[in-house]
């Protein structure tokens, strides 16, 4: 383990921080403690691709309305968590897998290192696509190369385990992107892969990294469909919180403290085809679960209630030639907004399926991998050059703005507190004044 403080201990930095923050009030602050509007994972505080605040910057370029930027060592696809004025990232650099600690003025405040980076495959790939997710008191990271760690938030390493050495090799034709998510009392991470290794769910102690329970995931998919990259999401329901997983042509409920699974929607696939590995995840949409899947060209919409195989009978709705591949949708004030990777922004309504809207952004040869972001009446999307559409949501969908970092985005943005960062090319920008 390496570590590198820049700030002395954390009392000390929470001291130097508030008496600055007291001091220049253009700094980008994200306030001294925890707030209701933390970015704890990469689909926000809600877990479904929407911000808490009204006021959010609309229009920036590379020399306007930046507070600052962070030059982040290496390589990365993920997505930023911040807890009240702490900023942590992932990146690989230097052959290492680095979790990297950021005070509110974007100033480096310690970088660990976590074990020994396994490279991305892909051009838009990296080891450290999985991003990282947060509480008060810790970061949690994931990384290609199967490290798992628990760190505080002095940049110690609380725990540390290897799931690769712990369960078997990643058997991905491309670069792990699922990311891990937190329930009540465990973090969970999903694997699902081709043979020999097995996939699974395995859940961890978030205290002591104690293995609290591993489920294997074995589903009938024909090759690389049996691989996925989406990550679960956790809510819950009438006091019990569940999990739903996405991948190897079936969406499946889990008792979120146990793992058993309660149920499983199969019929995504219906043509068998070998190749529909699965990237955007799933979305909560109140009593519905709205997944994409067939590589953006179907979307389908799940009750909730019910156990064991209920794909005939907990179907709501579902479009043949709808979705999303990469980026996942969004849920806000009972519709689901897809972006679809060519650029075309989708209103469904989530509780019929009915297609309200449909707005096409400026096209390139381009297009987008981060998911979009719906903050203060606006959607988000940024495109893999760098280029922001921020479009209105009301009284209909109009692009309102269009704004250029010269850097790949693939990362999807944080809007915390008045400010957006968004992870483009080898820098952390964070917009607003």
């Amino acid at each position: 383990m390496t570590r590198s403080f820049l700030g002395g201990d954390r009392l000390s930095r929470r001291k130097v921080a508030s008496t600055l923050l007291g001091l220049i009030a253009t700094t980008a602050s994200f306030g001294a403690s925890a707030t209701a509007g933390d970015w704890l994972n990469w689909r926000g505080p809600n877990g479904n691709g929407t911000a808490d605040g009204e006021s959010y910057p609309i229009e920036w370029s590379a020399s306007e309305a930046v507070a600052w930027t962070y030059e982040i060592p290496g390589a990365g696809g993920s997505t930023p968590v911040v807890v009240g004025d702490r900023i942590a990232l992932t990146t690989g650099a230097d052959e290492r897998n680095w979790v990297i600690a950021l005070d509110s003025s974007g100033a480096e405040v310690w970088r660990t290192a976590l074990g020994t980076e396994r490279p991305g495959k892909h051009k838009k790939g990296s080891g450290s696509n999985p991003s990282p997710i947060a509480d008060d008191d810790h970061v949690y990271a994931y990384f290609k190369s199967g490290d798992l760690a628990c760190l505080d938030w002095d940049g110690a390493v609380v725990w540390h385990h290897n799931l690769q050495e712990m369960f078997g090799e990643d058997t991905l034709w491309w670069d792990l992107g699922t990311s891990p998510v937190r329930t009540k009392n465990h973090i969970v991470v999903a694997c699902m892969q081709s043979g020999p290794s097995p996939s699974y769910l395995a859940a961890f102690d978030p205290n002591t990294g104690e293995l609290a329970w591993k489920q294997d995931r074995t589903l009938p998919a024909p090759e690389e469909a049996n691989q996925s990259y989406s990550t679960p999401i956790v809510f819950e329901r009438g006091g019990k919180e569940y999990l739903v997983v996405l991948g190897a042509d079936h969406v499946t409920g889990h008792d979120a403290e146990t793992g058993e699974q309660l149920w499983q929607v199969g019929g995504l696939n219906p043509t068998q085809n070998g190749y529909f590995r699965s990237i955007s995840s799933p979305v909560l949409a109140d009593e519905l679960v709205i997944a994409p899947y067939a590589r953006g060209e179907s979307l389908t919409a799940i009750r909730l209630d019910g156990s064991g195989d209920i794909t005939d009978s907990h179907i709501a709705w579902a479009h043949a030639d709808l979705g999303a591949d990469v980026p996942t949708p969004a849920y806000h004030e009972g519709n689901v907004y897809l972006l679809r990777d060519r650029g075309e922004v989708v209103k469904v309504d989530a509780g019929s399926g009915e297609v309200l809207e449909t707005l096409e952004l400026e096209r390139n040869r381009n297009a987008y991998s981060a998911s979009p972001i719906i903050a203060g009446g606006h959607l988000y999307a940024i495109r893999e050059d760098g280029m922001t559409f921020v479009v209105q949501l009301s009284p209909k969908m109009e692009t309102v703005a269009s704004n250029s970092l010269p850097e790949m985005a693939l990362a999807s943005p944080v809007f915390n507190n008045g400010k957006i960062l968004i992870r483009a090319g080898g820098k952390l920008w964070c917009i607003g004044q």
